[in-house]
């Protein structure tokens, strides 16, 4: 099919009668009808294209040509979702806020092994550890820092590698395809309401660890996922449930932490790319960073709620 929006079907000539080019079937073009529709990937842009393969209306961006005519990527087999998104961020190597925060992590945890003898497999312990972990009972007292200090901690080593060769994934991923502004927004929103799911769950257990907001990014792909493409990466889906089962399936791990951050970053990201579909340009940067900050709020108000309470909630075994 071309990019008059006309739709082409193979015929054959009447029994009997030779075509201009014997053996093969001819292209006669189908009465169509030329109303503009929007681009499934992109509901502001007008199109009378469809994919020759599934039949949804594609813009320009989404088009791609194949010896069967004009597809959409995923008909094409080009790169979608998460593929096309790790490749550009690798290619354009412009992520500098992830790399600002895995370095501002790292060096936060050279400082926790100064100030811990138990040396770098040692578990939590030390001053810079005392003071930036997370724990019901210091939060209540008016340490509220702690509600996103807690990203900067880590129990050890192989926790630290863990969480940072994860942020730089999928942080990359997510920095690449919203911007630093709204991908600091989705990390932070992660974060406290990481913490407001560790407080309620473990109230009286101190907790360490970026795990929560790197769980609220991944959350964040798959809502944008969901709303520029009306659908969620099957290898997506499998990379979350393989780590639920890995937060449900081995003590010492915040399960608390780990939900809260999943439901933290899916609210934001959807605050934040859901007025692409509904409002003018010039208004969905301000709508966006306002309804952001309100989930950031909220989080923080469920901490301080949470950090008061003395009985812990259960979840799992």
């Amino acid at each position: 099919m071309g990019r008059s929006g006309r739709r082409l079907t193979l015929t054959r000539p009447p029994h009997g009668q030779q075509a201009p080019n014997a053996g093969y079937d001819q292209a006669v073009p189908e009465p169509h009808n030329d109303v503009a529709q929007h681009c499934y990937r992109h509901p502001d842009r007008e199109t009378l294209v469809r994919c020759s393969g599934c039949e949804r209306p594609i813009c320009t961006d989404c088009m791609h040509s194949t010896p069967v005519g004009i597809r959409c990527a995923e008909c094409a087999g080009a790169p979608t979702g998460v593929r096309r998104v790790v490749q550009q961020s690798y290619r354009r190597g412009r992520v500098p806020v992830t790399v600002a925060l895995i370095v501002v992590t790292t060096v936060m945890y050279v400082a926790q092994l100064v100030t811990n003898t138990a040396g770098a497999f040692g578990g939590i312990g030390g001053g810079v550890t005392r003071a930036l972990q997370l724990l019901g009972s210091d939060v209540a007292d008016g340490e509220w820092w702690r509600i996103v200090s807690v990203a900067l901690t880590h129990a050890n080593m192989i926790h630290l590698a863990m969480n940072m060769i994860s942020l730089w994934v999928v942080g990359s991923i997510v920095e690449a395809g919203l911007g630093p502004v709204r991908y600091l927004g989705i990390y932070l929103a992660a974060i406290v309401w990481g913490s407001a799911g560790a407080l309620i769950h473990t109230p009286n257990v101190p907790t360490v660890g970026a795990s929560g907001g790197i769980f609220g990014l991944l959350a964040a792909i798959m809502v944008v996922q969901w709303l520029r493409g009306g659908r969620v990466g099957g290898d997506l889906i499998a990379v979350m449930a393989f780590n639920l089962a890995f937060t449900f399936g081995i003590d010492g791990i915040s399960k608390g932490g780990h939900i809260g951050g999943i439901i933290g970053g899916a609210i934001a990201a959807f605050a934040l790319v859901a007025p692409e579909r509904s409002l003018p340009a010039s208004r969905r940067g301000h709508v966006a960073l306002t309804a952001c900050a309100a989930v950031i709020v909220v989080g923080v108000g469920l901490c301080l709620w949470a950090a008061t309470r003395s009985v812990p909630l259960q979840i799992g075994s």
